[in-house]
């Protein structure tokens, strides 16, 4: 029986990753771009989502493809930075094909960041820099792009939380490609797969961990002052096998599971918790095999992006 074989994420093809990010302020831009046009999915499960143009994703909307998908810090104000991939993907004559013009689909989710460094928000001209820096194809983890103001473990707020960032992992099976990108700027704590308590809420002093919930049980009733309002974790699925908009759905819904292994608490208010699934569309494959094997990389790049991110780089 062959077994999962890693790769880069680069080797699933058809897609170009870039980033660009202020690290003075603490925020950034991650781009995934297909310039052939790329099948997606969406499953929304956090109940605080800043995002552009997911309905487009739905089963029932047309049209059929997507051409970039945008992560960013700056909460909805980072949706600015669409502007400048929108203007970079028109530059290239990249887009839907209408009978004036070719229009970029564009969808866009923005994680939590203003709480750490300063209130800085990405614009136009990040989001246009990530397109540039994309056509290097070199996909980073740790602390760049939209992980440069990524954080775990925010019940005091940004006091006791730790750092976190971009995670990337892929694998091969039978020419079978599975891959995933996440940034985790959770309200809860990381987990590694033994159960282990890797990144979250610490004492005052930072030398120990806290444990989440039961600072979270001392009490039931709602905080007079929340610190902890700011967050979101946002993964993309990107594989090769053919699948509809639908299956592509379930695809994302199935890799929350990864969401929930490793994060806790997960999918909360303060959280806008998102996973987009996408597509080359080579190859035929089973779609429970995929869904499987999304949650599998998924996890593995989750761990990445607490351990990759840069303790220089730490919270003030």
């Amino acid at each position: 029986m062959e077994i999962l074989k890693e790769i880069k994420i680069t080797e699933i093809g058809n897609f170009q990753i870039g980033n660009s990010e202020d690290k003075e302020g603490g925020t950034g831009v991650t781009v995934i771009i297909s310039k052939e046009g790329m099948r997606a999915g969406v499953d929304i499960r956090g109940g605080g989502p800043a995002s552009r143009e997911t309905p487009l994703l739905s089963p029932y909307s047309n049209p059929d493809i997507l051409n970039a998908l945008v992560f960013s810090g700056g909460s909805a104000f980072g949706l600015n930075a669409s502007t400048g991939v929108v203007k970079y993907l028109e530059e290239k004559n990249i887009g839907y094909e209408t009978h004036f013009q070719k229009i970029p689909l564009v969808c866009h989710s923005c994680i939590y960041d203003l709480g750490y460094k300063s209130k800085k928000k990405p614009d136009e001209k990040m989001g246009y820099d990530a397109c540039i820096n994309s056509e290097k194809n070199i996909p980073l983890e740790g602390n760049v792009g939209v992980g440069c103001g990524a954080t775990v473990g925010k019940f005091y707020g940004m006091d006791q939380c730790q750092k976190a960032g971009i995670g990337i992992y892929a694998v091969e099976i039978q020419g079978l490609k599975v891959g995933a990108l996440v940034v985790v700027n959770a309200w809860g704590d990381v987990f590694n797969a033994k159960g282990e308590k890797i990144a979250g809420l610490t004492t005052k002093d930072k030398k120990q961990f806290l444990n989440f919930k039961k600072e979270m049980y001392k009490s039931i009733k709602p905080p007079n002052d929340n610190k902890a309002l700011g967050n979101t974790t946002l993964a993309a699925i990107i594989t090769n096998a053919k699948f509809s908009k639908a299956h592509l759905c379930k695809i994302a819904s199935m890799a929350q599971d990864a969401f929930a292994r490793r994060i806790d608490p997960i999918h909360t208010m303060y959280d806008g918790d998102t996973i987009y699934a996408l597509t080359t569309d080579e190859i035929e494959a089973d779609i429970n095999i995929v869904g499987t094997i999304a949650t599998k990389v998924l996890e593995t790049a989750i761990e990445r992006s607490v351990m990759l991110a840069k303790e220089g780089d730490d919270v003030k």
